[in-house]
């Protein structure tokens, strides 16, 4: 006669399994972390061109929906042939946006940069020419005043270590983006074949997914991955068009004022805008210092009209283009900008606002959906 197995036992032995088989796991990848990371390094760069032509892909989508929606879908034309001319509309335009940098602006910056590198010296000369005649007409104490001298030695040291290493640094990226050329070409190639036909590969995961798992979490992939797209799509592409026109207002309302390093600063105030929230203080800090060395005048004045940007940004062109808000407080902002920027560096300080909000959203849905289901309220304010 066959003895039955208690249910409650064999639970309890398929957990103990489990976390067995989790704990000798978690052991495996402490002792063995080394090796993982180079293999998951030595992974990625296997797959940098696939990887590559995705993220170009997704971002170049955002010029491919725009001319298709407000231009080609007016027109009566086979799907083919919309999907044809919207891929040669996009592509122009992304290779004229190129041609257009690599002509015109870097150019401006390499000799920007060029030209204040140069003239640190002399910066720093008369700063420091500065700093002696205000301790001398404030009297000021000789301990506090050695103090003084020694933190701008300190300083004046490192913009001399900074200005040595700056221009090795430049060669070092160019030469690093020469090398990446064949893996650009061949993303831009697995670019094009996506876009051209998206939805197909859209629907291929799409019918992978309902394949591979229950009905129930293949409901749920699917909604966080539009979720996801939904949120980091529309940051992204609202984000880098205001701050492509942020940085345009700015070099052309520098030009009005007659101020120095117009190109530099303005491009720098640009690509820092990208960082939500805290973008305009990163950029607007190097920026003032940049004017600074060559008028103090200027500079004050460049941080009122920085202001001023920034408020016509905030109130006007950004939710315009992203919105009214993001749907987190402040806080959370400055928490996954430091995070992100800490793990990832500058591309984390832009990514960890969309994915915190990613992430914020599910949560918030989990503990929403367990509150309803308590009968209890969903919203905040009720808990005060």
């Amino acid at each position: 006669m066959k003895s039955k197995i208690d249910p409650k036992h064999l639970s309890a032995a398929l957990a103990a399994f489990l976390v067995l088989i989790t704990t000798l796991l978690f052991y495996l990848a402490i002792v063995k972390f080394p090796s993982i990371l180079s293999f998951v390094q030595t992974l990625l760069r296997v797959f940098l061109p696939v990887t590559t032509g995705l993220v170009m892909a997704y971002l170049f989508n955002f010029f491919l929906v725009l001319y298709e929606e407000k231009l080609i879908n007016r027109y009566k034309l086979t799907h083919t042939i919309k999907r044809t001319i919207g891929l040669i509309l996009t592509y122009v335009t992304v290779f004229l946006l190129g041609a257009l940098f690599l002509r015109f602006i870097l150019p401006q910056l390499l000799d920007s940069l060029t030209g204040i590198i140069n003239d640190i010296p002399t910066y720093i000369r008369d700063a420091s020419a500065f700093v002696n005649e205000i301790t001398d007409k404030l009297d000021i104490s000789d301990q506090f005043n050695t103090m003084i001298l020694e933190k701008v030695n300190e300083f004046v040291s490192y913009l001399m270590n900074f200005s040595a290493n700056l221009i090795p640094m430049i060669a070092n990226l160019g030469l690093r983006i020469i090398s990446s050329i064949w893996n650009i070409v061949i993303g831009l190639i697995i670019s094009v074949y996506l876009l051209a036909d998206k939805e197909r590969f859209l629907a291929m995961s799409k019918k992978s997914t309902y394949a591979l798992f229950p009905l129930k979490i293949a409901d749920r992939s699917v909604e966080l991955v539009q979720l996801a797209d939904d949120i980091f799509g529309n940051f992204l592409s609202g984000k880098i068009l205001d701050s492509a026109i942020i940085g345009v207002l700015t070099f052309v309302v520098l030009l009005i004022f007659k101020m120095p390093y117009a190109l530099l600063v303005a491009f720098i105030i640009g690509v820092t805008n990208i960082i939500p929230f805290f973008g305009p203080f990163i950029g607007a800090i190097p920026a003032f210092f940049i004017i600074l060395f060559v008028s103090g005048h200027k500079a004050f004045i460049f941080l009122i009209l920085i202001f001023v940007i920034q408020q016509i940004d905030g109130n006007f062109i950004g939710p315009k283009i992203l919105g009214d808000s993001l749907g987190i407080s402040a806080f959370w902002i400055l928490f996954s900008i430091l995070i992100g920027g800490k793990l990832f560096g500058f591309l984390g300080m832009v990514i960890g606002v969309p994915l915190f909000v990613f992430i914020y959203t599910i949560v918030k849905e989990i503990l929403e959906d367990r509150l309803a289901k308590k009968q209890l309220p969903t919203a905040t304010d009720d808990y005060r």
